[in-house]
């Protein structure tokens, strides 16, 4: 049965149109239960072919926490992709497609032991640092390997901020710097991030700036720095339009080769980039109710299965089937806590109970934060 979903002009400048064509097909043909995410490939690989082009000697790894499902990163392994993670579960992922520790990095600041060990066993030579427990740490578990400091730096601009957990100032890393290299460590390189989803191509620029004081104040102390990694932070379209990868990289490139030497290598890690605006979650009307003069639509996926980044600030933007009659609703998932609260206040239809819903830009950081809270497992990945 094809299914009829109201798409509207501003659903097609979120999500490509051949991306919303394959999904509804799939929808209508399948008869798979909800709720699940629906991946499509050709985007995927276009996503990954256009991150770090315009930017020379540029090297892209993708954060495999954005969306850890193995066909999908069976996929990114082909399209030849280098991978960046942060915990033994991942590394044994890439292991088990065998990704080779070439193409590996690990950008945790804060590594666990057992990671530490097994990583360093497999191959992986390149880690982030910013503390000196972690260079104890490195030096006894890592000896020798390739270290970069993880630099603290603004995150305006950002919708999920990351700049109060990790990251150092300046005198800091200045002394972190000659502390990897005085036990045995190789001090390569600074590493930043403007914060997940950042729509200011400026931040960036700052980022550079502070990296090129230190890097300039590193020489003068005997170290010479070769990388920068300037991590993710490449934002996708949720409900507006926002500043586009090559415009982001052709800025970051011309800064690079303005202030630092022309063979500096560049790491580049996005995942939400690559996948977010390749998925769509499906989903299903599962109850309405007017509560306190609010009225309340439920979905069979929600905070906790699929949707945790609604509690941070994400915007998501939804099609549903048939109904164009639109109301204001308080949006809430199926469990039974209270905090399983996708968005309020929001414009909507009034659709039918059992009829589908699709919520767009949902490849990444849905699966990979789900749960499986109150018995509801975690949605299926469909790759098509």
């Amino acid at each position: 049965m094809q299914r009829a979903f109201h798409i509207e002009d501003s659903h097609r400048s979120i999500v490509a149109e051949s991306t919303l064509s394959k999904v509804i097909d799939y929808v209508s043909k399948s008869g798979e239960v909800t709720p699940y995410l629906v991946m499509d490939s050709e985007k995927i690989a276009e996503k990954a072919s256009t991150i770090g082009k315009k930017i020379r000697n540029s090297i892209v790894f993708y954060a495999v926490k954005a969306n850890p499902d193995i066909e999908v990163l069976r996929l990114i392994n082909k399209l030849g992709l280098g991978f960046e993670i942060a915990s033994e579960g991942e590394l044994q992922i890439l292991s088990d497609l065998g990704v080779s520790p070439e193409r590996i990095i690990s950008s945790n600041p804060l590594k666990t032991l057992k990671f530490l060990k097994l990583a360093t066993s497999y191959g992986v030579n390149y880690f982030s640092y910013d503390s000196h427990s972690e260079v104890d740490k490195l030096s006894k578990y890592a000896p020798g390997s390739n270290v970069y400091i993880r630099l603290s730096v603004p995150n305006e601009g950002s919708e999920w901020p990351l700049s109060k957990k990790f990251g150092v100032e300046m005198d800091d890393a200045v002394e972190l710097l000659i502390n990897a290299r005085d036990r045995g460590l190789n001090p390569v390189g600074v590493t930043f991030h403007v914060g997940s989803q950042c729509t200011n191509a400026y931040s960036w620029h700052m980022a550079l700036d502070k990296t090129k004081d230190l890097w300039d104040i590193a020489a003068q102390n005997g170290i010479k720095l070769s990388m920068i990694n300037i991590g993710g932070g490449y934002p996708i379209r949720y409900k507006k339009n926002v500043v586009d990868i090559a415009t982001i990289d052709k800025d970051i490139d011309k800064i690079i080769y303005r202030e630092f030497p022309s063979d500096t290598r560049i790491f580049i890690e996005p995942g939400r980039a690559v996948v977010g605006d390749s998925g769509i979650f499906v989903a299903t009307v599962i109850g309405k109710a007017r509560r306190a003069d609010e009225d309340w639509l439920y979905i069979d996926v929600g905070v906790f299965n699929g949707l945790m980044e609604s509690v941070g600030g994400i915007k998501y933007s939804y099609i549903f089937e048939n109904n164009v009659k639109k109301k204001i609703w308080t949006l809430a998932g199926p469990s039974c806590d209270s905090f399983d609260v996708i968005e309020t206040g929001v414009e909507l239809p009034d659709p039918d109970i059992g009829s589908y819903v699709l919520i767009l830009s949902g490849g990444a950081y849905t699966i990979s934060y789900a749960s499986e809270f109150n018995g509801f497992s975690i949605p299926k990945t469909i790759l098509i």
